[in-house]
């Protein structure tokens, strides 16, 4: 018995299994040529974050159009980091957005898939196989050193200006007698679990980034700890050997990990694993003053995906955004397949952006607003009374009890090639439909500069015996115009605007009179039609309100 293999029956006498074991345990996935394996593997250590969804939305993209498969992986080993419920965070973040997980984890005590556990913290066996394996092939080695020897290795290579690290010369427990270590075993000693790294800094790794190109770097010489002092992986050994037994193709993250491949490849050719693609995503980034800098967890709410659910942007907005960052032909993809599914678009990996895209609020209420305005009343009732359901119930329980007239409001203008597009998100909608209910209703009776109180008093008196909610749009508008003569004003707004000053103004500012006495607004949708939703007695009475207003 060699000193590597007695090392190893010493560090770690109760694992049983070997790696060949989980080899026939997790055998190669049954999908076709060329498809792709990527997974989502967040921690649970806050909220989900909007680059996360970003990023788990690229990972599904490039498995699904390629016929792979996609999972979700929690990375859970950082107990001190976790928060109450974070799985849930993650899970619920991402379901309202339709990122739909069907392999991983599914709940906070569920999970589906023959690849799992797909919780870090529940596959701790199956890392100290592996780890035997690399101490019996001499690549790992327990290390001793105390957090006070460590800083003081780190002041001293401080003052010889090297780089800091374990490593070589530096490594003390790297090349320590067999007899040296059993005493400290035997002492109960503390340690970790160190990677002996092969590499050299005055070599390149050269490796092919998915969305980076071609990147080049030093070799890594670190002796990274692979297990922590409570025999818990770290980040780097844990996610090679998930990533080989749950046969992840490629590795779709944050390019804040870019500096750490060299280190990821040698672990997985040191574990003889074949080594993933990669593809790393930049920050998503906003403008600051002038100046391009990450979202912020602290500074920015919109750096959360709750932000997007309790503002109520529809999953399909958020997600056709994120698609205008992901690939630049997005945009003239969707202009000509106006109403085609998001799965249907030709997601490429290679055409995503190398450096930060730009986050822009103004731009996804634009996006928002074009898929809402092709949404029927019935749905936009339908989500816009789920929202509000968890965030505004008072406007739930009217919705709910006026369902016929709000989808009737929520009906005008929609349809045709060039329907009207008011709303944004569900939180908009509240104030969208304030004036169709007495409840929410507030009179504001602010005229245009053009028009005297006076003038409104008459145009509404002259209306106000009129009115007929059974007149059809035609109807009403030419009882509108026969208003206009009378009063002063013009029923040919081409005949104002060519002699301005013969006129009060013209038919358009005759209406206006009587959508701001019956709505409080300057512009809402068909006037003809809100009027008959409203109903007589209701049109009557504000009439009336507007009418004493002005008199006053």
């Amino acid at each position: 018995m060699t000193d590597a293999v007695r090392l190893a029956e010493l560090l770690f006498p109760d694992v049983a299994k070997t790696p060949e074991d989980y080899e026939a345990m997790y055998p190669e996935r049954d999908l076709p040529e060329g498809a792709r394996v990527t997974r989502f593997a967040p921690s649970p250590t806050g909220f989900l974050h909007i680059g996360g969804l970003f990023a788990a939305l690229i990972a599904k993209l490039t498995a699904d159009t390629t016929g792979g498969a996609f999972f979700l992986r929690i990375e859970d080993t950082d107990k001190k980091r976790e928060i109450e419920d974070g799985v849930s965070a993650i899970l619920d973040g991402l379901n309202a957005f339709g990122i739909d997980v069907t392999e991983g984890v599914t709940g906070k005590d569920t999970e589906a898939g023959a690849y799992g556990p797909y919780q870090q913290s529940k596959r701790k066996d199956i890392y100290h196989c592996f780890a035997k394996q690399l101490v019996q092939n001499g690549m790992a080695y327990p290390c001793f050193c105390t957090a006070e020897e460590l800083e003081e290795l780190r002041a001293a290579q401080e003052k010889e200006g090297v780089n800091p690290g374990y490593y070589g010369k530096y490594a003390k427990w790297r090349d320590q007698p067999l007899e040296t270590v059993e005493a400290e075993l035997q002492k109960g000693t503390p340690y970790v679990l160190r990677f002996r790294s092969p590499g050299d800094p005055e070599k390149k790794v050269v490796f092919d980034d998915f969305i980076k190109g071609k990147i080049e770097m030093p070799e890594n010489d670190i002796d990274i700890v692979l297990l922590k002092t409570d025999g818990i992986p770290t980040y780097h050994f844990a996610h090679c050997v998930d990533d080989h037994l749950m046969r992840t193709t490629h590795v779709v993250r944050g390019d804040e990990w870019i500096s750490s491949v060299p280190t990821h490849i040698q672990l997985f050719k040191a574990c003889g694993f074949r080594v993933p693609k990669f593809a790393h995503i930049a920050p998503i980034m906003k403008l600051d003053e002038g100046n391009k800098r990450k979202l912020s967890k602290r500074k920015d709410p919109e750096a959360a995906v709750s932000y997007y659910v309790e503002e109520g942007y529809p999953k399909e907005s958020v997600l056709e955004y994120l698609l205008t960052l992901a690939n630049s032909n997005f945009e003239d993809w969707r202009r000509a397949n106006k109403t085609a599914p998001l799965s249907d678009f030709p997601f490429n990996l290679k055409k995503m952006s190398v450096s930060g895209a730009l986050f822009d609020l103004a731009k996804l209420n634009d996006v928002s607003k074009n898929v809402i305005s092709l949404m029927d009343a019935d749905t936009v009732y339908h989500y816009t009374l789920q929202w509000a359901a968890e965030n505004n119930q008072p406007f739930h329980d009217l919705l709910a009890a006026n369902e016929d007239k709000a989808k009737a409001f929520l009906a005008i203008g929609r349809g045709g090639k060039k329907p009207r597009k008011d709303i944004g998100k569900w939180s908009e909608v509240p104030d969208y439909l304030s004036y169709l209910f007495d409840e929410t209703y507030q009179s504001d009776y602010a005229l245009p500069e053009n028009i005297s109180a006076g003038d409104a008093v008459s145009i509404l008196e002259s209306y106000a015996p009129i009115y007929d909610e059974t007149d059809d749009n035609n109807t009403w508008f030419e009882k509108v115009k026969s208003l206009c003569e009378p009063l002063g004003f013009t029923p040919n707004v081409k005949e104002y605007k060519e002699n301005p000053d013969a006129f009060k103004g013209h038919v358009g500012d005759v209406s206006t009179v009587i959508r701001i006495a019956t709505t409080g607004r300057t512009n809402t949708p068909d006037l003809c039609t809100i009027l008959q939703i409203l109903g007589k007695d209701t049109v009557l009475a504000r009439l009336d309100n507007a009418i004493r207003a002005w008199k006053s």
